[in-house]
């Protein structure tokens, strides 16, 4: 195979390509590298690009012990978990309806779960606020009853399956929409019944769409801070992002301490890319080749 012709515009795209990964790359390269560094006695005094005079792991050490990381991993694994489970199974569901059936107002009512995307979800955050305020709940797994669903991690489980199931239902419903209706129609002759055909047919054909998804939401559901920061009002409850926050020093900052513990946070969300990379990209490629 011959190599392609050498342009100007190929030399341009390359350079420019080149250019966008060190620009990504040089923050976290500079992050990793400042958290095995000493701060006071290196970073301060020679700067953040010198050479370092030692090396250790002891903000390694010291993020996991003061940032309480093995208390807020659970934290988020708790709020997480459900909630992609969740967001995935009613999205696929909903766009399984919304594709499958013909019925009055089954693209309204894909519009609607898709428009939901459209609203930040800062604007909403006063409405929600007192929404759960008012709720009643008996939180079983807090050390605290508050009374109400306000500082419970179930409410952001319920918040994140309400604002991420609009984006998944739009991403499922295109997807199903290739799928051949005559498999459920094979399916239906030889006696299965819709939950059958749902399970059984087509959740199992939309598995690369469903890992494309499920990486996407896992990083996103993840790495969210601003909903476990206001509704979490209890700081043991809080995730994992809010552990950076703890270390924050009234008049000074530890950057390389920070730079260990955001470190550390990433390496769930790297790991889940690493194992689901070829679904992920598979996902991402569902449909560029159909007509």
């Amino acid at each position: 195979m011959k190599p392609p012709r050498l342009t100007p515009a190929r030399v341009l795209l390359q350079g420019f390509l080149i250019t966008v990964a060190v620009a990504w790359l040089l923050p976290v390269a500079t992050a990793v590298y400042s958290s095995f560094r000493y701060y006071e006695a290196d970073t301060q005094v020679n700067g953040v690009f010198s050479l370092p005079t030692a090396l250790t792991l002891d903000n390694y050490r010291d993020a996991w012990a003061v940032g309480e990381m093995s208390k807020t991993f659970g934290n988020t694994a708790f709020i997480v978990l459900p909630a992609l489970f969740f967001t995935l199974l009613l999205a696929s569901v909903v766009a399984y309806a919304c594709t499958r059936y013909s019925w009055r107002f089954n693209i309204a009512f894909l519009i609607l779960f898709t428009a939901g995307n459209l609203m930040p979800q800062q604007v909403l955050f006063q409405p929600l606020f007192q929404m759960l305020k008012r709720t009643p709940w008996p939180d079983l797994l807090s050390d605290t009853d508050t009374g109400s669903l306000l500082g419970t991690k179930i409410a952001v489980i319920l918040i994140h399956v309400a604002f991420q199931i609009g984006f998944c239902t739009f991403v499922l419903a295109n997807y199903m929409k290739t799928i051949p209706t005559e498999l459920s129609e094979a399916a239906a002759i030889d006696g299965a019944s819709v939950p059958r055909q749902f399970f059984s047919v087509i959740l199992p054909l939309t598995r690369p769409a469903l890992a494309a998804l499920g990486t996407l939401e896992f990083t996103w559901l993840y790495n969210d801070f601003f909903w476990g920061a206001v509704l979490l009002n209890q700081g043991n409850e809080r995730p994992i992002t809010s552990s950076i926050a703890v270390l924050n020093g009234q008049y000074a900052t530890d950057f390389n301490l920070i730079a260990a513990a955001s470190i550390v946070i990433a390496l769930p969300t790297l790991i889940v890319y690493l194992a689901l990379q070829r679904h992920f990209i598979a996902g991402l490629t569902l449909g560029s080749t159909k007509g």
